[in-house]
């Protein structure tokens, strides 16, 4: 006779292994499927739908930031854009896929370049499933990687601000007064002293500019070097003392006081024009694009008109 129990223990147990690798297909055929949709800049919305409403917004604020350059940035490159293109002609290929719990699961995949100059790496591709639907929930540790880039990104705009509150209100209103001021920030180095305070090294400018037509006219400006100690107060930062090199001959005296083990960086900034220059114009640009002006060049006396934008 046949041992019932025996029959129904195999059965159920023939089902589980069925059930689980029915599974474990399912897993993976969804990783797969997410691996087309791995955030890249250039088409990112076409991959919210494929993402957690976390990870898509942190991506999304980064890549929105004004200095963002997905070039530098570009922890996809290798991998299937939003689109389904391949980028740089590379195969990606899930190797496994580990379920954490019934909601979280990382899948481990391999990416093989067609070009021989690269190697096949692993990756990390890390899905949540909600309402019955697996997304990307990170990748490669990418969320901590944009949520330390903004908040760093949000911590030098604060200082920047900071500072060149200081330089138009406190320094600026010694210049001839045009009708715009716009400072030039350019850091040199920054250190923490703690949380809530900070120095900051650099070489600061102050130019007055008179607005005619679409031009921007120098009025009058100066050089600053020195540097700001920072403060933080309530939600604001503000500058609390800002020591300056002197004028004549006690100023490389003075600047390699101040400025001591970044010296020499201040120094290959300070005597390269085209740097100081490129500076400058980049803080225009900002200036003008954060005040919806209609320019489109500045001139100092004398020298023709600098284009700020790509015609």
């Amino acid at each position: 006779m046949f041992d019932m129990k025996k029959l129904l223990s195999y059965a159920l147990a023939t089902l589980m292994l069925v059930a689980c690798t029915n599974s474990e297909k399912n897993l993976q055929k969804n990783a797969e499927k997410l691996c087309k949709f791995i955030p890249d800049p250039e088409c990112l919305q076409k991959s919210e739908a494929y993402m957690t409403e976390d990870f898509y917004s942190v991506v999304e604020e980064m890549v929105s930031l004004p200095d963002f350059e997905p070039v530098v940035h570009q922890w996809e490159f290798y991998f299937v854009t939003a689109d389904g293109t391949p980028v740089a002609n590379s195969a990606c290929e899930v190797l496994s896929v580990d379920l954490k719990d019934d909601t979280h699961a990382v899948a481990t995949i391999r990416v093989s370049p067609q070009d021989a100059d690269y190697e096949a790496e692993e990756h990390s591709l890390v899905m949540q499933k909600q309402d019955g639907k697996w997304l990307i929930a990170d990748f490669d540790d990418t969320k901590q990687f944009c949520m330390n880039y903004i908040d760093n990104y949000n911590k030098e705009l604060a200082t920047r601000t900071a500072i060149g509150d200081y330089l138009t209100k406190e320094i600026g209103v010694n210049y001839l007064q045009g009708e715009l001021c716009i400072p030039v920030v350019i850091i040199v180095a920054a250190e923490e002293i703690d949380s809530l305070s900070a120095r900051v090294w650099g070489d600061y400018w102050v130019d007055w500019y008179n607005l005619s037509g679409d031009t921007l006219f120098t009025v009058s400006g100066g050089d600053h070097p020195g540097c700001f100690s920072i403060t933080k107060q309530g939600e604001d930062l503000k500058v609390t003392a800002f020591e300056q090199t002197v004028d004549g001959s006690g100023n490389l005296e003075s600047a390699k006081r101040i400025f001591g083990n970044h010296y020499d960086v201040y120094h290959n900034i300070q005597s390269n024009q085209d740097v100081r220059e490129a500076f400058r114009r980049e803080a225009i640009r900002e200036y003008v694009k954060r005040n919806n002006l209609q320019v489109r060049c500045y001139k100092d006396f004398g020298w023709d008109a600098v284009q700020l934008f790509a015609e």
